[in-house]
């Protein structure tokens, strides 16, 4: 077990780059991999990695995370973060099998209650069940010919026990260097979110791969990571905020109002503004960072608003410096 995920990322990313079992090219995709990797995290809140040379992207991995538990699969979106994800669409319009949240917080097949909810009820009245299972990944999807989006996750399995909830996911495929990252991120949101609507503590996070690999295209970025980890004397320690208990359904939906509006930049709102709108501060860091890639893709010949980076927290700053070299100044830890 992995106190955080970034420990976890950085032994999985150097196995699979170091002592693969497997070079192989499925649709011509060259890569390495290993089968059968499994590893736990004892804090899913954890669930950043602070690494300069793999520049994460937190304000994707929030609207992400949102995207997921709103039950959605526009592309309009999702794609605002991640333009890559509109070559995986049908038609233009959506997206199927990366669409995770659709199929999990949703009614599916004429039912009247989501899959989501269904497992909530059975938590609720069956102490230690172990049939709390979001499937995702549809049988269907391989009746699909040259389907450009067959879900890579197989299930997310809810667990309660002595008064926390454990999330064991099981992924039928996972690029190491790319999407586990984003996954890690939301599942063990999905998690959060889960534990507070049952009114628990959060317990450990475990993740199952069946085809764990990284790209050849990515090797170079893997290896900088894993020699910059080998470098530092110490990981960056940063505050690790938890959900506020008032997170809903309803919470998620008004965030999203908001978020539409920067998006399109329909509105634009100064720290203060976010800071009146009734939001908990964990809720206004993601506000602030939604303002922020505004003004990155709307504004694109200024420098992110100072005002507005010094009201993020170090952590979210760090991240956002290094992934936005030229446009947001440099942080360092205990600036």
């Amino acid at each position: 077990m992995f106190p955080a995920f970034e420990q976890a990322y950085l032994d999985v990313l150097d196995h699979v780059a170091n002592e693969f079992e497997f070079q192989n090219a499925p649709r011509g995709n060259e890569s390495r991999e290993c089968l059968g990797l499994s590893f736990q995290i004892a804090d899913p809140r954890d669930r950043f990695a602070y690494l300069a040379a793999r520049q994460v992207n937190p304000v994707f991995h929030y609207a992400e995370a949102l995207w997921y538990l709103a039950g959605r699969n526009d592309l309009d979106m999702i794609g605002y973060y991640a333009p890559r994800m509109q070559r995986d669409s049908r038609d233009g319009v959506s997206i199927v099998g990366s669409a995770y949240g659709s199929r999990i917080f949703n009614p599916l097949d004429g039912d009247t209650v989501s899959p989501f909810d269904r497992v909530l009820n059975l938590l609720r009245t069956e102490p230690n069940s172990k049939r709390g299972v979001l499937q995702i990944f549809g049988r269907d999807e391989l009746a699909v010919e040259t389907n450009p989006d067959v879900s890579c996750v197989v299930a997310l399995h809810l667990l309660e026990r002595e008064g926390r909830l454990h999330m064991v996911c099981y992924m039928r495929a996972n690029d190491i260097d790319r999407g586990l990252l984003a996954d890690v991120f939301s599942f063990t949101m999905i998690q959060e979110f889960a534990a507070i609507q049952l009114g628990l503590e959060v317990g450990a996070y475990t993740h199952h791969i069946g085809s764990a690999h990284i790209g050849d295209r990515d090797l170079a970025r893997a290896r900088r990571t894993l020699q910059e980890a080998s470098e530092r004397t110490q990981r960056p320690a940063f505050e690790v905020r938890t959900m506020p208990k008032d997170t809903n359904s309803d919470l998620i939906a008004e965030l999203l109002r908001h978020e539409a509006a920067l998006r399109t930049n329909a509105r634009q709102y100064r720290p203060s503004e976010i800071a009146e709108m009734g939001f908990d501060p964990y809720w206004q860091q993601v506000l602030l960072m939604f303002e922020a890639k505004r003004q990155l893709v709307h504004c694109p010949a200024d420098t992110v608003d100072d005002e507005l980076i010094g009201a993020l927290d170090p952590g979210l700053r760090w991240l956002m410096a290094r992934r936005w070299p030229r446009r947001i100044a440099p942080f360092e830890v205990g600036q």
